[in-house]
């Protein structure tokens, strides 16, 4: 049985326990206390007179704060136990936990109360199996402290925990002998400190007040101020405002500040994901644009001061190629894994485009395309001269680090997720459908970009011509006129790989499909075989290696849905998109709580609900960017100019939609819709 974990977290720093709030290491989960790639505290275990304690119930008061009321003693006999322990925890650049004992009984009690510590300074890319460490242990007793501290030549990891009560401290940990008063409460902050690259002795009495400071009024303000920002939701579909809150929310808990640039960007998820992505971080801004734009700016400025600038077989670095993966482990200090700056994907060089473009449709920022011009067309000349490995002007990819580099390098990057119908896979370097629909996107948006700003129209029309040339050429290589659908990829001697995939919708959304070919694709999306009631599958079923568990092979993701729903109403098939739009939304509903990453693809007449995966990740930046897509997506927003386009195919049973203050060059607008019998391809747009 899956033990239930519980997290605070903000940006990169985050803390998973059981539901009792105790940390004890899991190769299943990065469960213990972490910031930057790497864990601080792996034993975190708290006990009374030498018993573990029990959960009574658990308020997740915010991202960053949980409190747990627990008891002594096994289940069977907790209820008439005379004395409780609140866990009150929190965290930001540090982690405290407040521990309070209460005393029921109508006499003076005394207890020992121990919290075991330990710390294996992990990277997190290593949780399954950690490595062997030499950790240094200093007891404090006279300070109250306890430090673990880890040194690798300039690496250097330093936990330090405090205690505000009077305390006896041991290499393992911490023992308060108390006394209660009747009816009376003892109380105790644990402070840690999570000290990176040795930076020196900190005032930790001043770093408990400036905790508690910033959880009590900063962090709190801020929540409030992110969610004041954004659009208000007026809906008259029960659970929808609340699925919109939450993961407005979780979006919030989900930005970090890197130490390069200001701003703050969204790190991938939790529980393996929380770093930066550039593929998950690129399309999460592309989803929440219309709501929380501010992420996308300093996502693009992050991105544009790792781009590649030479090659490196180890890293998979290429000239003008975008970042993958940017962690602050171990392992990639060293080299020893190559995540400090890792280049494994072929798609997030022509999405930076997308999102440059995109961004500045919604927020006029011109000087920030004016700034990253150079970044951009470095972009653009990577598609033509490393993306086009074989000279068919198809963007392709292959893995430079054959050790370490992942075989498939698109957002399906799961070995075995680039098939035929036949389960066979495509030699390499391989083209899939979707990195030409992207290339085909940035090219076009290229063109704007330099026809508008970079004053530079020969460049525009040049890109132009490329992506009409590309458009033509994709339709006849990639159709299957037997299926009436797009190949999923081709090998690199232009041989079509047949798989039926959810990839077609990134087609439409891209816009290369041809206009004469658009209705097979939607019929397809939403048919039988890949459409399951919650959601579209990545994989037909009916192919052979159809797996419904499968991540790739046929489970249904939210981000890629919300891309197929947006696809489908680009071309005006606004009845599929709402039907996407719908099993989506009761997905949400019927779990709640933050949106999965990935659910299975059983057939919703099948299993009745929406079967949730062990390993999928929740929150994740682009599955709750997923929901607000949706919502764009049903009002039909564009950015036409200085107005904002509104042209709503709510689906059946939603009722009334209202959103608004919607940011935007505009200043702020508001859109309205309800739902309507949809028939044909679409109504007439409107302006709000």
């Amino acid at each position: 049985m899956k033990q239930e974990l519980v997290s605070v977290l903000t940006g990169t720093a985050f803390a998973i326990s059981d539901a009792q709030g105790d940390m004890m290491p899991d190769p299943r989960a990065p469960v213990g206390l972490f910031t930057f790639d790497t864990r601080f505290l792996s034993h975190w275990v708290l006990t009374v007179d030498g018993q573990r304690l029990q959960a009574l119930s658990r308020d997740e008061m915010t991202y960053f704060e949980t409190k747990f009321v627990l008891v002594p003693g096994a289940a069977s006999h907790y209820v008439d136990a005379d004395v409780s322990v609140i866990r009150h925890r929190s965290i930001d650049d540090s982690f405290n936990e407040r521990i309070v004992v209460l005393n029921h009984s109508a006499e003076p009690a005394e207890f020992t109360v121990r919290m075991e510590i330990a710390s294996d300074f992990a990277d997190t890319v290593e949780i399954k199996e950690p490595g062997a460490r030499r950790v240094v242990v200093t007891p404090m007793p006279a300070e109250g402290e306890l430090r673990l501290r880890y040194q690798r030549e300039r690496f250097t990891r330093e936990t330090v925990v405090s205690s505000t009560a009077p305390v006896d401290v041991d290499p393992s940990g911490m023992t308060f002998r108390i006394r209660v008063p009747p009816n009376g409460s003892w109380t105790t902050d644990l402070h840690i400190v999570m000290i990176i690259q040795g930076a020196g002795a900190r005032d930790l009495r001043a770093s408990l007040e400036a905790h508690r400071e910033r959880i009590r009024r900063d962090m709190r303000e801020d929540l409030r101020r992110w969610r004041a920002r954004a659009p208000e939701l007026v809906a008259e579909r029960d659970g929808l405002r609340e699925a919109y809150e939450g993961s407005l929310a979780d979006l919030a808990a989900l930005r970090f500040a890197p130490l390069s640039i200001r701003g703050r960007l969204p790190v991938g998820g939790l529980p393996w994901a929380m770093a930066l992505y550039g593929r998950d971080a690129l399309i999460t801004c592309l989803e929440t644009l219309p709501f929380t734009p501010e992420l996308a700016s300093a996502t693009l400025r992050l991105l544009a001061l790792g781009q590649g600038g030479q090659l490196d077989d180890h890293h998979e670095e290429e000239p003008g190629k975008i970042v993958a993966e940017y962690r602050y482990g171990e392992s990639a200090v060293f080299g020893e894994a190559p995540t400090y700056l890792h280049y494994g994907a072929a798609d997030n060089t022509p999405l930076f485009v997308i999102l440059l473009d995109e961004y500045e449709r919604w927020s006029g920022d011109a000087e920030l395309v004016r700034e990253l011009r150079h970044t951009a067309r470095m972009a653009l000349d990577w598609i033509d001269e490393y993306g086009d490995m074989t000279g068919d002007g198809y963007v392709r990819y292959q893995r430079r680090n054959t050790r370490f580099g992942l075989v498939n390098q698109c957002w399906k990057n799961s070995p075995g997720a680039i098939v035929d119908a036949e389960g066979r896979e495509p030699a390499l370097p391989r083209a899939t459908c979707e990195l030409q629909g992207y290339a085909y996107d940035a090219k076009r948006r290229g063109a704007r970009l330099a026809r508008e700003f970079w004053g530079d129209p020969a460049y525009a029309d040049r890109l132009e011509r490329e992506a009409a040339e590309l458009k033509t050429r994709f339709n006849r290589d990639f159709w299957l006129p037997h299926g009436e659908y797009y190949a999923l990829a081709l090998g690199p001697d232009g041989e079509p790989f047949d798989a039926l995939t959810s990839n077609m919708g990134h087609l439409l959304w891209s816009g290369i499909v041809a206009e004469d070919r658009a209705e097979a694709v939607a019929r397809h999306l939403v048919g039988p075989q890949l459409f399951s009631g919650w959601g579209v599958r990545t994989l037909a079923d009916g192919q052979l290696v159809y797996n419904p568990v499968g991540l790739h092979l046929g489970a249904v993701w939210p981000s890629d849905n919300a891309i197929v729903a947006a696809g489908l109403r680009r071309y005006g098939y606004d009845e599929a998109a709402a039907r996407i739009a719908a099993g989506i939304f009761d997905m949400v509903g019927t779990l709640g709580g933050p949106v999965p990453e990935v659910i299975a693809g059983y057939h919703r007449d099948f299993t009745r609900y929406p079967v949730q995966l062990p390993h999928a990740g929740r929150p994740q930046s682009w599955s709750s960017g997923a929901l607000l897509m949706l919502l764009g997506t049903i009002l039909g927003l564009s950015p036409c100019g200085e107005n904002l386009l509104v042209n709503p195919a709510i689906p059946e049973g939603f009722g009334r939609i209202e959103l608004l203050d919607i940011p935007g060059r505009w200043g702020h607008a508001d859109a309205y819709g309800r739902d309507r019998a949809l028939t044909g391809r679409g109504r007439r747009p409107g302006l709000r």
